[in-house]
Protein backbone atom coordinates (compact mmCIF):
# COMPACT_ATOMS: atom_id res chain seq x y z
CA UNK A 1 0.00 0.00 0.00
CA UNK A 2 1.32 3.46 -0.87
CA UNK A 3 2.57 5.97 1.70
CA UNK A 4 2.36 9.72 2.14
CA UNK A 5 5.28 11.87 3.23
CA UNK A 6 4.45 15.26 4.71
CA UNK A 7 7.03 18.06 4.73
CA UNK A 8 5.69 20.39 7.41
CA UNK A 9 6.50 23.20 7.57
CA UNK A 10 8.14 24.25 4.32
CA UNK A 11 11.06 26.19 5.71
CA UNK A 12 12.78 29.43 4.73
CA UNK A 13 9.76 30.94 3.02
CA UNK A 14 7.35 33.73 4.01
CA UNK A 15 4.15 32.23 5.40
CA UNK A 16 2.89 28.78 6.33
CA UNK A 17 2.67 25.78 4.02
CA UNK A 18 3.38 22.09 3.78
CA UNK A 19 4.07 19.61 1.00
CA UNK A 20 2.64 16.12 0.66
CA UNK A 21 4.41 13.47 -1.40
CA UNK A 22 2.31 10.47 -2.40
CA UNK A 23 4.33 7.27 -2.93
CA UNK A 24 3.22 4.16 -4.77
CA UNK A 25 3.65 0.60 -3.53
CA UNK A 26 7.24 0.50 -4.76
CA UNK A 27 8.26 3.65 -2.87
CA UNK A 28 8.34 5.90 -5.94
CA UNK A 29 6.77 9.35 -5.92
CA UNK A 30 3.44 9.27 -7.71
CA UNK A 31 2.22 12.80 -6.96
CA UNK A 32 3.09 15.91 -4.95
CA UNK A 33 1.07 18.87 -3.74
CA UNK A 34 1.91 22.24 -2.21
CA UNK A 35 -0.61 23.29 0.44
CA UNK A 36 -1.03 26.87 1.60
CA UNK A 37 -2.62 26.35 5.01
CA UNK A 38 -3.28 29.84 6.39
CA UNK A 39 -6.61 31.51 5.69
CA UNK A 40 -7.03 35.30 5.56
CA UNK A 41 -9.54 36.55 2.99
CA UNK A 42 -8.47 40.16 2.49
CA UNK A 43 -10.88 40.64 -0.40
CA UNK A 44 -13.93 40.12 1.81
CA UNK A 45 -13.04 42.25 4.80
CA UNK A 46 -12.07 45.16 2.53
CA UNK A 47 -15.72 45.41 1.51
CA UNK A 48 -17.42 48.45 3.00
CA UNK A 49 -14.19 50.42 3.47
CA UNK A 50 -13.72 53.85 1.83
CA UNK A 51 -11.55 53.34 -1.24
CA UNK A 52 -8.88 55.92 -0.22
CA UNK A 53 -8.04 53.58 2.67
CA UNK A 54 -7.20 50.71 0.34
CA UNK A 55 -3.46 51.37 -0.23
CA UNK A 56 -2.71 51.50 3.50
CA UNK A 57 -5.14 48.68 4.26
CA UNK A 58 -3.97 46.21 1.63
CA UNK A 59 -0.32 46.97 2.40
CA UNK A 60 -1.00 45.17 5.68
CA UNK A 61 -1.39 41.99 3.66
CA UNK A 62 2.36 41.57 4.03
CA UNK A 63 5.34 42.88 5.99
CA UNK A 64 7.83 41.76 3.33
CA UNK A 65 6.36 43.43 0.24
CA UNK A 66 3.91 46.10 1.47
CA UNK A 67 5.21 48.56 -1.13
CA UNK A 68 3.98 46.29 -3.94
CA UNK A 69 0.45 46.49 -2.57
CA UNK A 70 0.79 50.24 -2.09
CA UNK A 71 1.71 50.59 -5.76
CA UNK A 72 -1.00 48.34 -7.22
CA UNK A 73 -3.66 49.65 -4.85
CA UNK A 74 -2.76 53.29 -5.42
CA UNK A 75 -2.91 52.74 -9.18
CA UNK A 76 -6.35 51.13 -8.84
CA UNK A 77 -7.45 54.17 -6.83
CA UNK A 78 -6.01 56.52 -9.48
CA UNK A 79 -8.31 54.71 -11.88
CA UNK A 80 -11.27 55.28 -9.54
CA UNK A 81 -10.36 58.98 -9.34
CA UNK A 82 -10.07 59.12 -13.17
CA UNK A 83 -6.88 61.15 -12.86
CA UNK A 84 -3.42 61.16 -14.38
CA UNK A 85 -0.96 61.62 -11.56
CA UNK A 86 1.92 64.13 -11.88
CA UNK A 87 5.02 62.59 -13.53
CA UNK A 88 7.15 63.22 -10.45
CA UNK A 89 4.60 61.42 -8.29
CA UNK A 90 4.80 58.41 -10.61
CA UNK A 91 8.61 58.44 -10.58
CA UNK A 92 8.72 58.64 -6.80
CA UNK A 93 6.44 55.60 -6.68
CA UNK A 94 8.80 53.85 -9.10
CA UNK A 95 11.73 54.71 -6.83
CA UNK A 96 10.13 53.15 -3.76
CA UNK A 97 9.02 50.10 -5.71
CA UNK A 98 12.58 49.51 -6.95
CA UNK A 99 13.97 49.90 -3.43
CA UNK A 100 11.56 47.22 -2.27
CA UNK A 101 12.41 44.99 -5.22
CA UNK A 102 16.08 45.19 -4.27
CA UNK A 103 15.65 44.49 -0.56
CA UNK A 104 13.15 41.67 -1.14
CA UNK A 105 15.35 39.96 -3.74
CA UNK A 106 18.28 40.29 -1.31
CA UNK A 107 16.21 38.67 1.45
CA UNK A 108 15.35 35.76 -0.83
CA UNK A 109 18.85 35.19 -2.17
CA UNK A 110 21.05 35.84 0.85
CA UNK A 111 18.87 34.88 3.81
CA UNK A 112 16.60 32.13 2.47
CA UNK A 113 18.41 30.37 -0.40
CA UNK A 114 22.15 31.04 -0.22
CA UNK A 115 22.66 28.47 2.53
CA UNK A 116 21.55 25.75 0.07
CA UNK A 117 23.84 27.18 -2.59
CA UNK A 118 26.95 27.72 -0.48
CA UNK A 119 26.67 24.99 2.16
CA UNK A 120 25.02 22.41 -0.08
CA UNK A 121 21.59 20.80 -0.33
CA UNK A 122 22.78 17.87 1.79
CA UNK A 123 24.45 19.91 4.53
CA UNK A 124 23.41 19.69 8.18
CA UNK A 125 19.95 21.29 8.49
CA UNK A 126 20.90 22.68 11.91
CA UNK A 127 23.47 24.96 10.27
CA UNK A 128 21.81 25.34 6.84
CA UNK A 129 20.64 28.88 7.57
CA UNK A 130 21.86 32.46 7.78
CA UNK A 131 23.86 31.68 10.95
CA UNK A 132 25.65 28.80 9.26
CA UNK A 133 26.34 31.08 6.35
CA UNK A 134 27.85 33.66 8.69
CA UNK A 135 30.25 31.03 9.99
CA UNK A 136 31.36 29.90 6.53
CA UNK A 137 31.29 33.15 4.54
CA UNK A 138 30.87 36.19 6.82
CA UNK A 139 31.29 38.65 3.95
CA UNK A 140 28.47 37.15 1.90
CA UNK A 141 26.15 37.23 4.91
CA UNK A 142 27.12 40.83 5.69
CA UNK A 143 26.60 41.80 2.05
CA UNK A 144 23.07 40.44 2.19
CA UNK A 145 22.29 42.33 5.39
CA UNK A 146 23.73 45.56 3.99
CA UNK A 147 21.91 45.30 0.67
CA UNK A 148 18.60 44.86 2.49
CA UNK A 149 19.48 47.76 4.76
CA UNK A 150 20.08 50.06 1.78
CA UNK A 151 16.73 49.18 0.25
CA UNK A 152 14.83 49.52 3.52
CA UNK A 153 16.55 52.82 4.31
CA UNK A 154 15.51 54.28 0.95
CA UNK A 155 11.93 53.21 1.66
CA UNK A 156 12.14 54.89 5.07
CA UNK A 157 13.60 58.11 3.63
CA UNK A 158 10.77 58.32 1.12
CA UNK A 159 7.87 57.11 3.21
CA UNK A 160 8.82 57.78 6.82
CA UNK A 161 8.78 54.09 7.78
CA UNK A 162 10.54 50.96 6.59
CA UNK A 163 7.39 48.84 6.80
CA UNK A 164 3.88 49.94 5.82
CA UNK A 165 4.74 53.55 4.89
CA UNK A 166 1.64 55.67 4.33
CA UNK A 167 3.29 57.94 1.78
CA UNK A 168 1.87 56.37 -1.41
CA UNK A 169 -1.74 57.50 -1.80
CA UNK A 170 -4.50 57.71 -4.42
CA UNK A 171 -3.41 60.35 -6.92
CA UNK A 172 0.34 60.12 -6.28
CA UNK A 173 2.39 60.47 -3.11
CA UNK A 174 1.69 62.56 -0.04
CA UNK A 175 4.86 64.69 -0.08
CA UNK A 176 7.80 65.54 -2.39
CA UNK A 177 11.42 64.85 -1.47
CA UNK A 178 14.11 67.37 -0.60
CA UNK A 179 17.60 67.80 -1.98
CA UNK A 180 18.96 66.43 1.31
CA UNK A 181 16.93 63.25 0.99
CA UNK A 182 17.96 62.82 -2.62
CA UNK A 183 21.63 63.17 -1.70
CA UNK A 184 21.27 60.68 1.14
CA UNK A 185 19.76 58.07 -1.16
CA UNK A 186 22.27 58.64 -3.96
CA UNK A 187 25.17 58.21 -1.52
CA UNK A 188 24.15 54.59 -0.77
CA UNK A 189 23.75 53.34 -4.33
CA UNK A 190 27.43 52.84 -5.30
CA UNK A 191 28.00 50.51 -2.34
CA UNK A 192 24.84 48.60 -3.18
CA UNK A 193 25.90 48.21 -6.80
CA UNK A 194 29.33 46.98 -5.77
CA UNK A 195 27.74 44.32 -3.55
CA UNK A 196 25.30 43.31 -6.29
CA UNK A 197 28.03 42.87 -8.90
CA UNK A 198 30.28 40.97 -6.49
CA UNK A 199 27.43 38.61 -5.61
CA UNK A 200 26.51 38.13 -9.26
CA UNK A 201 30.07 37.09 -10.16
CA UNK A 202 30.25 34.76 -7.15
CA UNK A 203 26.94 33.11 -8.00
CA UNK A 204 28.00 32.39 -11.57
CA UNK A 205 30.88 30.38 -10.14
CA UNK A 206 28.47 28.20 -8.15
CA UNK A 207 26.12 27.24 -10.98
CA UNK A 208 28.31 24.39 -12.21
CA UNK A 209 27.81 22.54 -8.92
CA UNK A 210 24.05 22.31 -9.41
CA UNK A 211 23.60 20.85 -12.88
CA UNK A 212 21.29 18.11 -11.58
CA UNK A 213 19.13 20.60 -9.68
CA UNK A 214 18.99 22.92 -12.69
CA UNK A 215 17.72 20.02 -14.78
CA UNK A 216 15.00 18.94 -12.33
CA UNK A 217 13.97 22.05 -10.34
CA UNK A 218 10.80 23.06 -12.14
CA UNK A 219 12.39 22.70 -15.55
CA UNK A 220 9.49 22.26 -17.95
CA UNK A 221 7.70 24.24 -20.67
CA UNK A 222 5.30 26.96 -19.54
CA UNK A 223 4.24 30.38 -20.70
CA UNK A 224 5.63 33.55 -19.08
CA UNK A 225 3.61 36.63 -18.11
CA UNK A 226 4.89 40.06 -17.10
CA UNK A 227 4.59 43.76 -17.67
CA UNK A 228 6.55 45.28 -20.52
CA UNK A 229 7.33 48.82 -21.65
CA UNK A 230 5.77 49.98 -24.94
CA UNK A 231 9.31 49.69 -26.35
CA UNK A 232 9.67 46.10 -25.10
CA UNK A 233 11.94 46.97 -22.16
CA UNK A 234 11.89 45.63 -18.61
CA UNK A 235 9.08 47.24 -16.61
CA UNK A 236 7.96 47.08 -12.97
CA UNK A 237 5.50 49.97 -12.55
CA UNK A 238 3.33 50.38 -15.65
CA UNK A 239 3.19 49.37 -19.31
CA UNK A 240 1.36 46.42 -20.89
CA UNK A 241 1.03 42.67 -20.47
CA UNK A 242 3.18 40.37 -22.55
CA UNK A 243 2.88 36.58 -22.61
CA UNK A 244 5.46 34.33 -24.29
CA UNK A 245 5.31 30.59 -24.78
CA UNK A 246 8.02 28.09 -23.93
CA UNK A 247 9.63 28.48 -27.35
CA UNK A 248 9.84 32.26 -27.02
CA UNK A 249 6.97 33.10 -29.36
CA UNK A 250 4.78 35.99 -28.24
CA UNK A 251 1.28 34.74 -27.38
CA UNK A 252 -0.14 38.09 -26.24
CA UNK A 253 1.50 41.48 -26.58
CA UNK A 254 0.76 45.03 -25.51
CA UNK A 255 -2.41 43.97 -23.69
CA UNK A 256 -3.79 46.98 -21.75
CA UNK A 257 -3.66 46.35 -18.02
CA UNK A 258 -7.39 47.01 -17.66
CA UNK A 259 -8.04 43.98 -19.89
CA UNK A 260 -6.42 41.44 -17.58
CA UNK A 261 -9.69 39.46 -17.31
CA UNK A 262 -9.42 38.61 -21.01
CA UNK A 263 -6.15 36.73 -20.51
CA UNK A 264 -6.18 35.59 -16.85
CA UNK A 265 -8.62 33.14 -15.30
CA UNK A 266 -8.65 31.91 -11.69
CA UNK A 267 -9.33 28.37 -10.50
CA UNK A 268 -9.48 26.85 -7.02
CA UNK A 269 -8.53 23.46 -5.63
CA UNK A 270 -9.66 21.80 -2.39
CA UNK A 271 -6.15 21.36 -0.98
CA UNK A 272 -4.99 24.99 -0.79
CA UNK A 273 -6.18 28.44 0.24
CA UNK A 274 -4.23 29.88 -2.69
CA UNK A 275 -5.96 30.44 -6.02
CA UNK A 276 -4.66 28.98 -9.28
CA UNK A 277 -4.49 31.64 -12.02
CA UNK A 278 -4.07 30.43 -15.59
CA UNK A 279 -3.99 31.77 -19.17
CA UNK A 280 -7.70 31.89 -19.88
CA UNK A 281 -7.74 31.12 -23.64
CA UNK A 282 -5.77 27.90 -23.04
CA UNK A 283 -8.02 26.68 -20.21
CA UNK A 284 -7.19 25.11 -16.86
CA UNK A 285 -4.69 23.66 -16.09
CA UNK A 286 -3.17 23.76 -19.59
CA UNK A 287 -2.81 27.53 -19.33
CA UNK A 288 0.09 27.26 -16.89
CA UNK A 289 2.48 30.21 -16.84
CA UNK A 290 5.13 31.69 -14.59
CA UNK A 291 5.68 35.24 -13.37
CA UNK A 292 8.45 37.00 -11.46
CA UNK A 293 12.08 37.77 -12.28
CA UNK A 294 12.50 34.69 -14.50
CA UNK A 295 9.44 35.63 -16.55
CA UNK A 296 10.34 39.32 -16.71
CA UNK A 297 13.81 38.59 -18.11
CA UNK A 298 12.42 36.01 -20.53
CA UNK A 299 9.81 38.47 -21.79
CA UNK A 300 11.70 41.75 -22.07
CA UNK A 301 13.76 42.77 -25.09
CA UNK A 302 16.24 44.66 -22.90
CA UNK A 303 16.67 46.02 -19.37
CA UNK A 304 17.69 49.52 -20.34
CA UNK A 305 20.70 50.07 -18.07
CA UNK A 306 24.32 49.26 -18.93
CA UNK A 307 25.28 46.70 -16.30
CA UNK A 308 21.89 45.01 -16.19
CA UNK A 309 21.85 44.60 -19.97
CA UNK A 310 25.26 42.92 -19.81
CA UNK A 311 23.98 40.62 -17.04
CA UNK A 312 20.84 39.92 -19.11
CA UNK A 313 23.04 38.70 -21.96
CA UNK A 314 24.67 36.23 -19.58
CA UNK A 315 21.27 35.11 -18.31
CA UNK A 316 20.11 34.41 -21.85
CA UNK A 317 23.29 32.48 -22.58
CA UNK A 318 22.04 29.86 -20.11
CA UNK A 319 19.60 28.67 -22.79
CA UNK A 320 20.46 30.20 -26.14
CA UNK A 321 17.56 29.34 -28.39
CA UNK A 322 14.54 29.87 -26.13
CA UNK A 323 13.44 31.29 -22.76
CA UNK A 324 15.32 30.07 -19.69
CA UNK A 325 13.08 27.33 -18.35
CA UNK A 326 14.61 26.02 -15.11
CA UNK A 327 13.08 27.52 -11.99
CA UNK A 328 16.52 27.21 -10.39
CA UNK A 329 17.46 30.25 -12.46
CA UNK A 330 15.02 32.48 -10.59
CA UNK A 331 18.11 33.07 -8.40
CA UNK A 332 20.14 34.26 -11.41
CA UNK A 333 17.29 36.52 -12.54
CA UNK A 334 16.96 38.11 -9.08
CA UNK A 335 20.58 39.16 -9.11
CA UNK A 336 20.17 40.72 -12.55
CA UNK A 337 17.16 42.67 -11.29
CA UNK A 338 19.02 43.88 -8.20
CA UNK A 339 21.67 45.37 -10.49
CA UNK A 340 18.96 46.93 -12.64
CA UNK A 341 17.12 48.38 -9.62
CA UNK A 342 20.25 50.12 -8.33
CA UNK A 343 21.11 51.56 -11.75
CA UNK A 344 17.53 52.68 -12.40
CA UNK A 345 17.19 54.33 -8.99
CA UNK A 346 20.28 56.38 -9.74
CA UNK A 347 18.75 57.48 -13.06
CA UNK A 348 15.54 58.54 -11.34
CA UNK A 349 17.36 60.44 -8.59
CA UNK A 350 19.72 62.15 -11.04
CA UNK A 351 16.74 63.64 -12.88
CA UNK A 352 16.30 67.21 -11.56
CA UNK A 353 12.51 66.91 -11.87
CA UNK A 354 12.51 64.34 -9.06
CA UNK A 355 12.48 67.37 -6.71
CA UNK A 356 9.33 68.87 -8.24
CA UNK A 357 6.67 69.63 -5.66
CA UNK A 358 3.63 68.63 -7.74
CA UNK A 359 3.33 65.01 -6.71
CA UNK A 360 -0.40 64.37 -6.21
CA UNK A 361 -3.65 64.81 -8.13
CA UNK A 362 -6.80 65.21 -6.05
CA UNK A 363 -10.35 64.26 -6.95
CA UNK A 364 -13.33 62.32 -5.67
CA UNK A 365 -14.39 58.96 -6.99
CA UNK A 366 -15.27 59.55 -10.64
CA UNK A 367 -15.41 55.92 -11.76
CA UNK A 368 -17.09 52.94 -10.17
CA UNK A 369 -14.32 50.49 -11.06
CA UNK A 370 -10.54 50.65 -10.81
CA UNK A 371 -7.71 48.30 -11.78
CA UNK A 372 -4.09 48.68 -10.70
CA UNK A 373 -1.21 46.46 -11.84
CA UNK A 374 2.47 46.46 -10.90
CA UNK A 375 5.37 44.05 -10.75
CA UNK A 376 6.05 42.88 -7.20
CA UNK A 377 9.39 41.18 -6.49
CA UNK A 378 7.68 37.81 -6.94
CA UNK A 379 5.73 38.76 -10.06
CA UNK A 380 2.70 40.52 -11.46
CA UNK A 381 0.29 41.92 -8.84
CA UNK A 382 -3.28 42.94 -9.71
CA UNK A 383 -5.73 44.94 -7.57
CA UNK A 384 -9.28 45.33 -8.90
CA UNK A 385 -11.93 47.32 -6.98
CA UNK A 386 -15.56 48.31 -7.41
CA UNK A 387 -17.17 51.09 -5.38
CA UNK A 388 -20.65 52.49 -4.76
CA UNK A 389 -21.79 56.12 -5.01
CA UNK A 390 -20.39 56.82 -1.53
CA UNK A 391 -16.93 55.61 -2.48
CA UNK A 392 -17.20 52.41 -0.41
CA UNK A 393 -15.68 49.17 -1.66
CA UNK A 394 -18.40 46.77 -2.81
CA UNK A 395 -16.08 44.15 -4.35
CA UNK A 396 -12.35 43.52 -4.50
CA UNK A 397 -10.19 40.99 -6.26
CA UNK A 398 -6.48 40.58 -5.61
CA UNK A 399 -4.43 38.37 -7.91
CA UNK A 400 -1.19 37.88 -6.06
CA UNK A 401 2.23 37.34 -7.64
CA UNK A 402 2.79 34.05 -5.79
CA UNK A 403 -0.64 32.82 -6.87
CA UNK A 404 0.29 33.13 -10.55
CA UNK A 405 3.07 30.62 -9.90
CA UNK A 406 0.86 28.14 -8.03
CA UNK A 407 0.43 25.69 -10.89
CA UNK A 408 4.15 25.84 -11.66
CA UNK A 409 5.17 25.34 -8.03
CA UNK A 410 3.00 22.22 -7.76
CA UNK A 411 4.35 20.84 -11.02
CA UNK A 412 7.89 21.76 -9.95
CA UNK A 413 7.86 19.88 -6.65
CA UNK A 414 6.38 16.86 -8.41
CA UNK A 415 9.18 16.89 -10.96
CA UNK A 416 11.89 17.27 -8.30
CA UNK A 417 10.37 14.68 -5.97
CA UNK A 418 10.08 12.10 -8.73
CA UNK A 419 13.77 12.54 -9.52
CA UNK A 420 15.37 13.00 -6.09
CA UNK A 421 13.15 11.19 -3.57
CA UNK A 422 13.59 7.46 -2.99
CA UNK A 423 10.92 6.23 -0.61
CA UNK A 424 12.99 3.13 0.19
CA UNK A 425 16.13 5.05 1.14
CA UNK A 426 14.95 8.35 2.51
CA UNK A 427 17.55 11.07 3.11
CA UNK A 428 16.95 14.57 4.48
CA UNK A 429 18.69 16.17 1.50
CA UNK A 430 16.12 14.66 -0.84
CA UNK A 431 13.30 16.46 0.94
CA UNK A 432 15.32 19.66 1.18
CA UNK A 433 15.60 19.68 -2.59
CA UNK A 434 11.82 19.48 -2.87
CA UNK A 435 11.51 22.45 -0.50
CA UNK A 436 14.24 24.29 -2.42
CA UNK A 437 12.06 24.24 -5.54
CA UNK A 438 9.52 26.34 -3.63
CA UNK A 439 12.28 28.67 -2.41
CA UNK A 440 13.26 29.33 -6.03
CA UNK A 441 9.91 31.11 -6.42
CA UNK A 442 10.35 33.03 -3.13
CA UNK A 443 6.63 32.68 -2.37
CA UNK A 444 4.88 35.24 -0.21
CA UNK A 445 2.07 33.15 1.26
CA UNK A 446 0.56 35.81 3.52
CA UNK A 447 -0.17 37.76 0.35
CA UNK A 448 -1.43 34.75 -1.58
CA UNK A 449 -3.94 33.40 0.94
CA UNK A 450 -7.28 34.57 -0.41
CA UNK A 451 -9.40 31.64 -1.64
CA UNK A 452 -12.87 31.26 -0.20
CA UNK A 453 -15.17 28.27 0.18
CA UNK A 454 -12.61 25.60 -0.67
CA UNK A 455 -10.69 24.00 2.15
CA UNK A 456 -12.58 22.49 5.09
CA UNK A 457 -11.93 24.21 8.40
CA UNK A 458 -11.54 21.77 11.31
CA UNK A 459 -12.97 22.93 14.62
CA UNK A 460 -11.96 20.98 17.73
CA UNK A 461 -13.92 21.10 20.97
CA UNK A 462 -11.56 20.48 23.90
CA UNK A 463 -11.95 20.17 27.63
CA UNK A 464 -9.82 22.10 30.11
CA UNK A 465 -7.07 19.47 29.85
CA UNK A 466 -6.90 19.71 26.09
CA UNK A 467 -8.68 16.43 25.36
CA UNK A 468 -10.58 16.57 22.08
CA UNK A 469 -14.28 16.04 22.76
CA UNK A 470 -15.61 16.55 19.27
CA UNK A 471 -14.57 17.68 15.79
CA UNK A 472 -16.60 19.59 13.29
CA UNK A 473 -15.83 20.02 9.61
CA UNK A 474 -17.37 22.88 7.73
CA UNK A 475 -16.66 24.82 4.57
CA UNK A 476 -15.41 28.37 4.91
CA UNK A 477 -17.73 30.73 3.04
Amino acid sequence: MGRTIKIDPVSRIEGHAHITLHLDDDGNVDDAKFHLTQFRGFEKFCEGRPFPEMPALTARTCGICPVSHLVASSKACDHLLSVTIPPTGANLRRLMNLAQLMQSHALSFFHLSSADLLLGMDSNPKSRNIFGLLAVDPQLAKDGIRLRQIGQTIIEILGGKKIHPGWMVPGGVSAPITEEKRAEMLAMLPEGLEIAQRTFESFKGLIGKFSEEIEHFGNFPTMYLSLIKPTGGLEHYDGYFRIKDAAGAIVEDMVPLEEYERVIGEAVEPYSYMKFPYYLPAGYPEGIYRVGPLARLNNCDFCGTKLADAALDEFRALQHDRPVSSSFHFHFARLVEIIYALERMKELLDNPHILDTRVRARARGNSDEGIGVAEAPRGTLIHHYKIDDDGLITWANLIIATGHNNLAMNQGIKQAAKHFVDGNNMQEGMLNRVEAVIRCYDPCLSCASHAFGQMPLRIELQDSRGKVLDQLLRQVS
